[in-house]
C-alpha cells in the first residue's frame, strides 16, 4: 500500500516522498501508486539507439495516459511535469520511460505514429502549488455534488472528482445503471465552482480499482495492482470448478462476481475434458448410480444409488468408462465399488488432534509463582547424637 497520497498517484513531491524513498515515490515494487509497471528493460538501453520518444503519466488512481517527448526533455520516473490537456495544461508524474512504453502502447491498442498531447516541461513550485489547492477542493467539491444529485433525484452515485493540475476543469466519475440526463447538475456545479465539468462513468468494477483495498486472499485487490482489462464473469465458472454457488464468497467488494474466479477457469477445462458426462446414470445389479459430484484433482467422480443419495461411493474415470461400456452392451454391472481406488489408511493419533501449548486454560500462566523456601525449623535438643542420653547416665 502506498504512503501519504502516493497510492493515488498524486502529490509525490519532495514533501510527501516516504522518507528514504530513493525513487520519488515511483518504486519498481508497486507500493507506491496503482497498476505499476516493472521497468524490467531498465538501464539496458543501447546509448546508439534513439530513446523511444514517447513517455507514461499517472494521474490521479488508476488513470494512465500516454504523452510524446517532442523537446526531448531529460526525465525519469519519479519525475512531476506538466502536460498538454483540453484546456490549459494538467499535472501528472512519470510512470514509465524507454522501450518499455512501445509494449504498453501496443497492448492498449495506442499508435505512436500518429501525433499525441506533448510534454511542456518539468513542473515548476508554481505549478505544484496550484496543483496541490486544486486537489484541496476535490473533497468539497464531491460532496457539493452529490447534495445536488440528491436534490435533482438522479439515480447516480458519485465516486470521485479530480481536478486539473491547473484548476481550470473537473472530472466527475459516478455509476449508473442507465443513462442520466445531468444537464442541470453541470448548470448548478458550473454556477458554484466556476470550472469546466466533466461527467464520466465508470462500472463498479472500475471504481473498486480507483479505491483500492485489500482482498479475501489477503492481497491487493487485482484491479488496483495490475488487472486492466475486466471480462465478464459468470457463475458458469464456479460450476467448472466445482465451487458452491453461495455469493457471499463468489462477489468482490464491488458487489459484482470475483475477477480470480477466470484466472484457472481454462485449466479446470482442459482437465474435465478427460472426464465422462456427468448426466449419465450407471446402471448396476443394485441400482442405477447418479453422479453427485467430482473431485478434478484426485480424478475420482462420486456417485450414489437412486435409493440412498446420502452415502458417496468414489470411483476413478476407469472405473466410469468401464461401466459405461457395460451398460452400452445392454448389461448390468455389479456394483459402483471400484476395486483399484484404495482410501487413506492414515491415521491421526487422537492425542494430536489437539494440543494445548500455550495453556489457554490457565488463567495464572504469567504470574511469577516463585516461592521462598521456608527454612526448616530444627530442634536444637534433638541436635545431640543418639549417645547423649547415656553420657547423662554415667554422669
Amino acid at each position: 500500500m502506498g504512503c501519504n497520497s502516493c497510492s493515488s498517484g498524486r502529490g509525490n513531491t519532495e514533501a510527501l516522498v516516504p522518507a528514504g524513498c530513493g525513487s520519488k515515490g515511483s518504486c519498481g515494487t508497486g507500493g507506491c501508486n496503482k497498476l505499476n509497471v516493472f521497468d524490467w528493460l531498465g538501464g539496458m538501453e543501447d546509448a546508439k539507439t534513439e530513446k523511444f520518444p514517447w513517455v507514461e503519466i499517472r494521474f490521479k488512481n488508476t488513470r494512465k495516459e500516454f504523452f510524446i517527448n517532442s523537446e526531448n526533455i531529460p526525465l525519469q520516473v519519479g519525475d512531476t511535469v506538466a502536460v498538454e490537456s483540453s484546456i490549459g495544461h494538467d499535472i501528472g508524474i512519470v510512470s514509465l520511460t524507454g522501450e518499455l512504453v512501445r509494449m504498453q502502447m501496443k497492448k492498449n491498442g495506442v499508435n505512436w505514429n500518429e501525433p499525441g498531447k506533448k510534454i511542456f516541461r518539468k513542473a515548476k513550485p508554481s505549478d505544484i502549488e496550484k496543483w496541490k489547492e486544486a486537489m484541496s477542493l476535490e473533497k468539497s467539491a464531491m460532496m457539493l455534488c452529490r447534495k445536488f444529485a440528491d436534490e435533482l433525484n438522479l439515480d447516480m452515485k458519485i465516486s470521485d472528482v479530480e481536478y486539473q493540475g491547473d484548476g481550470l476543469k473537473a472530472t466527475f466519475f459516478y455509476i449508473a445503471d442507465g443513462r442520466v440526463d445531468f444537464r442541470e447538475l453541470i448548470k448548478l456545479l458550473a454556477r458554484d465552482l466556476r470550472v469546466r465539468i466533466e461527467m464520466r462513468q465508470i462500472g463498479s468494477r472500475q471504481e473498486a480499482g480507483r479505491v483500492g483495498g485489500i482482498g479475501a486472499c489477503g492481497r491487493e485487490l487485482c484491479c488496483s495492482s495490475w488487472l486492466t482489462d475486466f471480462r465478464s464473469v459468470t457463475t458458469t465458472a464456479a460450476r467448472y470448478q466445482q465451487l458452491s454457488i453461495n455469493p457471499q464468497k463468489l462477489a468482490g467488494q464491488c458487489g459484482k462476481l470475483k475477477c480470480c474466479l477466470n484466472f484457472e477457469l481454462e485449466s479446470y477445462m482442459d482437465a474435465l475434458k478427460e472426464f465422462p458426462k456427468t448426466n449419465v446414470i450407471l446402471r448396476t445389479r443394485e441400482g442405477n448410480g447418479v453422479h453427485v459430484k467430482t473431485d478434478i484433482f484426485k480424478r475420482l467422480m462420486y456417485f450414489a444409488y437412486e435409493e440412498s443419495m446420502h452415502i458417496f461411493h468414489p470411483l476413478s474415470i476407469e472405473r466410469v468408462r468401464e461401466i459405461m461400456e457395460i451398460n452400452a452392451r445392454n448389461e448390468l454391472a455389479d456394483s459402483l465399488t471400484d476395486v483399484n481406488y484404495k482410501p487413506s489408511t492414515k491415521t491421526i493419533a487422537p492425542e494430536a488432534l489437539f494440543s494445548n501449548v500455550i495453556e489457554e486454560d490457565s488463567l495464572t500462566r504469567f504470574d511469577n509463582q516463585k516461592k521462598k523456601k521456608k527454612k526448616k525449623k530444627t530442634n536444637h535438643r534433638n541436635k545431640k547424637g543418639p549417645n547423649s542420653n547415656a553420657e547423662k547416665k554415667s554422669s
